[in-house]
């Protein structure tokens, strides 16, 4: 028998809990706060809600992962023209530090240049429309994945939106919400490997800082041979941006799938 409560693990024997949902306290709520009006989607009835929250609904994330996918994928196209402009200007400013002299020369650094600004807004305009679909993607796929675990999660919904934009622990918040809507939807129990969300994680963040260093360094650029290495250090930062968005297409893809497979499987029976 299937836990009343969760719909994952198998019943205790003689009961309609599961072993760790025996054992968890039930979130306060108002009575009858499992069983709103109206049928549940896809035939999953409703989680326990947390305190003040409304009751976790399961909604497709197939056709927001898709263009979540899409729009990263703009914005990983917008990154590796960026790396294009840094390794003309790297080129240029190599050649300014030999000492290197002439109209060629010129016209060359000043394509660099218009080339670098064109790179640099490109770049915002794609990040700024692949965060606002990613972040839709995101709050579905944690609000499906209370369904699926209603007590596997360290933070409330809300910081599935709050955590990208809380200074200091943005570093590290979006990946705890990413772990725990990752292990709710994987597909059986047991040991699930984050290896890929720690990998994208882990390349964002070293990226995140690496651009900030490079973005400093090339502001105060005086001498061709300080331009020389802030365009080896943005070269460095773009290419983890690169890398970064593709793996960040590969989790919203893998997730999309996991949840969209788990929602049509319904309850899935422990193994014995």
């Amino acid at each position: 028998m299937i836990c009343a409560r969760c719909h994952h693990f198998a019943a205790v024997p003689g009961g309609t809990l599961c072993t760790g949902c025996s054992a968890a306290p039930v979130p306060p709520g108002p009575p009858n706060a499992g069983m709103p009006p109206g049928p549940p989607n896809a035939g999953m009835p409703p989680a326990p809600p947390y305190a003040g929250v409304p009751p976790a609904w399961l909604r497709s994330p197939v056709g927001l992962g898709r263009a979540a996918a899409a729009m990263l994928l703009l914005a990983a196209a917008a990154d590796l023209f960026a790396v294009w402009t840094d390794v003309v200007m790297y080129d240029v400013s190599g050649d300014l530090m030999s000492g290197a002299v002439g109209a060629d020369l010129t016209r060359r650094a000043d394509d660099a240049d218009l080339f670098y600004a064109v790179a640099g807004v490109a770049q915002l305009l794609t990040l700024l429309a692949s965060c606002a679909v990613f972040l839709c993607w995101f709050y579905r796929v944690r609000v499906n994945a209370e369904v699926f675990d209603p007590f596997g999660h360290r933070m409330k919904r809300g910081w599935a939106i709050g955590a990208w934009f809380t200074p200091v622990v943005s570093l590290w918040f979006p990946r705890r919400i990413a772990v725990d809507i990752w292990d709710a939807s994987s597909p059986a129990a047991g040991p699930r490997s984050n290896a890929l969300v720690n990998t994208w994680w882990t390349v964002w963040v070293i990226g995140l800082m690496a651009g900030r260093l490079a973005a400093l360094d090339y502001d105060h650029a005086v001498e061709a041979d300080d331009l020389h290495s802030a365009a080896g250090e943005m070269m460095f930062s773009d290419v983890l941006d690169l890398v970064a968005a593709v793996l960040a297409v590969f989790v919203v893809l893998r997730l999309t799938r996991m949840q969209h497979e788990k929602a049509l499987r319904g309850a899935v029976p422990a193994a014995v």
